[in-house]
């Protein structure tokens, strides 16, 4: 139990990175689509909210990713994630065609929050920026 209470945490924080800094990157190669997804959902200044969202998915995952202030981008990142849900996975307005598929993304965006208010609680781990010795 002691090698997964000193690695548990690093790894889980390279999972929960791993999901979001490649969809960050993403947006950035593709923004003018991003921006188009957005405005197709009705939301005010998509360029603005494009532009965001990469800075949420890039930096404050890096933040969590290293664990630098790890309970806040945590936090950021589970609100970020719950809202995501909601706009963009709004499985009960959908087609039924598309009802399985928004549903399960909904779900897992739930879980990651889940996963996010751990850290939040629990913090960064051993092998953090904010847990190093000196």
């Amino acid at each position: 139990m002691a090698l997964l209470e000193k690695f548990g945490p690093l790894l889980g924080r390279i999972l929960i990175a791993y999901l979001f800094i490649p969809a960050g990157i993403s947006k950035i190669s593709g923004f003018e689509n991003t921006v188009g997804y957005i405005a197709s959902k009705g939301l005010p200044l998509p360029q603005v909210a494009a532009a965001g969202a990469i800075v949420v998915e890039v930096v404050v995952a890096l933040a969590l990713l290293i664990g630098f202030k790890t309970r806040f981008a945590a936090l950021i990142l589970a609100a970020f994630t719950l809202v995501a849900a909601v706009i963009f996975h709004n499985f009960w307005a959908v087609p039924d065609a598309q009802k399985m598929v928004q549903t399960i993304m909904f779900n897992k965006n739930l879980a990651v929050v889940g996963g996010l208010l751990f850290v939040a609680v629990f913090g960064a781990g051993p092998f953090s920026l904010d847990n190093r010795k000196g």
